[in-house]
């Protein structure tokens, strides 16, 4: 699955303008790091001056990255946004259930085994969202991402630590959790993230839902997770590496 060029021809594009605009409103130069993330604020063009470790930023990532463990439960969540399709290029790559034990074969094939549901979950969700589906064997996350997706401006964020390994390439790679992945996933941004400015070091800190709702209606990440356990629909753990639904989601 190679990377979508198209995207990277229309944010190479609007960078010179959003890096200019930022830095006429500082009034210095920027780092390469400021830079790429004033280049990929939610609102567009830079309004205001973020402070370093105090500010709270939206930002519109250009790709999402997801490993078969973390990746069951953002999907679920993303599930219920009512899109049709993700809102930017997302991929899943089944690497962590595979336990390294005797062989690479060997291994592979009791991964696959034990954790068929899971894959076919995710095999199934990827087809009908226009996801990525990198399946078991097809590489570990973090050096694919590199070597098949990173390019230098760019953001991206991963439900994996290792993301920051596509960063070799001059962008900017983030392990987030998957709520995060789904706001992006569904168009919503990264929410609430506190950055150092100029260090590369983003934490993203979920607030949660700060209207009044009855969490059946309302939209909101936090809201639709806690809905979704007041209806009884879980998760439950079968074995070390397979999980299985209480009730028929799909």
């Amino acid at each position: 699955m190679p990377f979508d060029v198209e995207m990277i021809k229309k944010l190479y594009a609007i960078f010179p303008t959003r890096v200019e605009a930022a830095r006429k409103l500082l009034g210095r130069p920027l780092t390469l790091t400021e830079k790429i993330l004033y280049a990929h604020l939610w609102e567009g063009a830079a309004t205001q001056v973020y402070e370093r470790s105090k500010s709270y930023v939206d930002f519109a990532p250009d790709r999402v990255a997801m490993q078969d463990a973390t990746a069951q439960m953002a999907l679920l969540q993303f599930m219920q946004s009512g899109r049709t399709k993700v809102a930017v290029p997302s991929t899943v790559h089944c690497d962590h259930l595979i336990e390294a034990k005797v062989g690479s074969k060997t291994d592979l094939n009791r991964a696959v085994n034990e954790s068929s549901e899971v894959y076919d979950f995710l095999a199934s969700v990827s087809n009908k969202y226009g996801i990525g589906f990198w399946k078991p064997g097809a590489g570990i996350i973090h050096q694919v991402v590199l070597e098949n997706y990173a390019f230098p401006g760019g953001m991206m964020i991963g439900t994996d630590s290792h993301t920051v390994n596509a960063g070799g390439l001059g962008m900017i790679a983030i392990g987030v959790g998957g709520a995060d992945a789904c706001d992006v996933m569904a168009a919503l941004g990264a929410k609430n993230a506190q950055i150092n400015w100029g260090k590369t070091y983003r934490k993203i800190k979920w607030m949660g839902c700060t209207q009044r709702c009855d969490f059946k209606s309302c939209r909101h990440t936090y809201c639709k997770r806690r809905n979704r356990r007041r209806s009884g629909i879980f998760w439950r753990r079968r074995n070390k590496h397979e999980l299985y639904r209480q009730r028929n989601y799909l």
